[in-house]
């Protein structure tokens, strides 16, 4: 009986597979060298002061132990296993740990190696841009319990974008060259300023199979912030651990109202959880038979040959379970690129380093060449005024992962991910029944969004990737351009893998259309 495998022979078919994966390497290996250009801190100040030294052991200012530093160098120029278990640790018994430095040594064998972007220098530790990413940061964290629908109306939020307005070298969005309540803690992506800050697919239900959830979440009680006092802040730079209390957690499930919210959501939020999460909001149809009930049924991209079919639909290929695979299959491979940049390129101080930084001037510990916009800010003032502190408060008791700020792991990903989701599904598809958190029920239930503009898949997608990336901003664990920047990264390091993908398909495919971050439309 015969049994056809396909137009190709076994042997022939090995052969197209070596080609196909020939033909991408080859492709790589003469794409030019990116320029990997860092901002110069780290030889600028022989103390350190404007690198990242968490974890290791610092003096009684948070300066860190200078050799312990050249330990950590040696292992990174070296790139020996061994060399990475010698780095002298501060946390006393029970240390923190580095996180995976020798991530940014793996390779990959689909998409361009890890080490074939680049991101731009980070503002120099002295300059007016970091005095002003520093300066949002501090009203971030005094804002953190004010709900984002509240901005308008709140003094607090007026004076944030008042100050921030009168930093000509602060990058947020503004309008009509200020910055407002409404433009507050946004970023420029298309789509980002319009409606209500928190993205519908962090709003709405996910249908998940015959289950499904509400994106009710468990959060923190106001007013926690953690390391306003030098000796807890200096323990925490040494690398000992700090960790929630059972007394902190709010026992009520809530829907993100605001800072504190979002901060958290993001403090424990599984890797790719927030595009998973939209991927399935998308492919379910409104009549979804799951346990909350249906998406908002996206529209494939107008390049899916299935949309054309009259006999076939896509399944392993360009369709949902390819999706769901592809989505998820795409974020490992972006935190190779930007683990990358973090360790061997930029080696960033966090903003709580930054924060120590102040309060040693501020006090008259030391005298540090930092900036005078942040030094006399508004922010940090109120910040004194509240906990009698220069520190940036911390909405985790840990503060930051024992990794550098810059480029962050999270808006890498996010940056990743939604850039697949838009080259998969239709961007300029309007959501219909858009919903916004109901504050008069204290965040436990949504209510319906009224008004005149339309909410669209492309934008609300972009607002996702800007939530995520901004929430960890909101937390105190990262700077306004390590989320901006490592969302470019991700969509780097979405569109190679798109590209590679776009060779091994059968089907008549001429590839993905999406919007970049930037609003280019392209085809991949």
């Amino acid at each position: 009986m015969e049994n056809p495998l396909g137009p190709l022979t076994p042997a022939e078919r090995r052969e197209q597979a070596f080609q196909i994966r020939v033909q991408t390497a080859s492709a790589y290996r003469t794409t030019p060298i990116p320029a990997q250009r860092d901002n110069n801190d780290e030889e600028r100040f022989p103390n350190r002061i404007g690198s990242f030294s968490k974890g290791l052991p610092h003096n009684e200012r948070g300066e860190v132990d200078l050799n312990a530093y050249q330990s950590l160098l040696n292992a990174l120029n070296s790139g020996q296993p061994q060399a990475f278990e010698n780095i002298p640790l501060g946390g006393g018994s029970n240390p923190r740990r580095l996180v995976n430095p020798q991530s940014g040594l793996a390779y990959d064998t689909q998409g361009a190696d890890p080490r074939s972007f680049s991101i731009p220098p980070a503002p120099r530790f002295d300059s007016a841009e970091e005095a002003a990413e520093i300066v949002e940061n501090y009203w971030m964290a005094l804002l953190r319990d004010v709900p984002f629908d509240e901005y308008e109306t709140h003094p607090l939020a007026q004076g944030a974008a008042e100050e921030l307005s009168n930093l000509k070298s602060f990058q947020g969005p503004k309008k009509m060259g200020k910055v407002t309540p409404q433009t507050l803690f946004r970023d420029r992506l298309p789509g980002v300023l319009r409606g209500p800050y928190i993205s519908q697919f962090l709003l709405k239900p996910v249908p998940f199979g015959a289950q499904g959830y509400s994106q009710v979440m468990r959060t923190i009680l106001p007013d926690k912030n953690f390391m306003t006092d030098f000796n807890e802040w200096l323990a925490v730079q040494r690398g000992q651990m700090r960790d929630f209390q059972a007394s902190d957690f709010d026992p009520t499930l809530v829907y993100i109202r605001n800072g504190r919210d979002l901060s958290q959501w993001v403090h424990i939020d599984v890797l790719f959880q927030a595009y998973f999460n939209a991927c399935l909001i998308l492919l379910a149809g409104p009549n979804s038979p799951s346990a909350v009930g249906g998406g908002i049924g996206g529209q494939f991209d107008a390049g899916n040959p299935y949309i054309r079919s009259v006999t076939q639909d896509g399944f392993g290929t360009l369709g949902g379970p390819f999706y769901i695979g592809l989505l998820t299959e795409v974020a490992t491979r972006a935190l190779k690129a930007v683990w990358f940049q973090k360790w061997y390129v930029h080696r960033r101080l966090r903003p709580e380093a930054f924060g120590g930084r102040i309060h040693v001037v501020k006090t008259g510990m030391a005298n540090y060449p930092i900036n005078e916009q942040a030094l006399n800010s508004m922010a940090v003032d109120k910040t004194f005024q509240r906990y009698n502190t220069y520190l940036l408060p911390q909405a985790f008791p840990e503060g930051s992962p024992i990794h550098p700020a810059y480029g962050a792991g999270h808006a890498t990903v996010a940056g990743a991910c939604v850039t697949i989701l838009k080259a998969l599904f239709d961007e300029s598809m309007p959501i219909a029944n858009p919903v916004q958190v109901d504050l008069s029920a204290n965040g436990t239930n949504l209510k319906n969004y009224v008004s005149s503009e339309s909410l669209t898949v492309g934008g609300e997608l972009n607002k996702l990737a800007s939530n995520v990336a901004t929430g960890r901003n909101i937390a105190g664990v990262h700077w306004r351009s390590d989320g901006v920047e490592s969302l470019l990264l991700g969509e780097q390091v979405a569109i190679s893998v798109l590209r590679d993908y776009k060779l091994t398909y059968n089907e008549l495919f001429e590839g993905w259309n999406l919007t970049t971050f930037s609003g280019q439309q392209i085809i991949v």
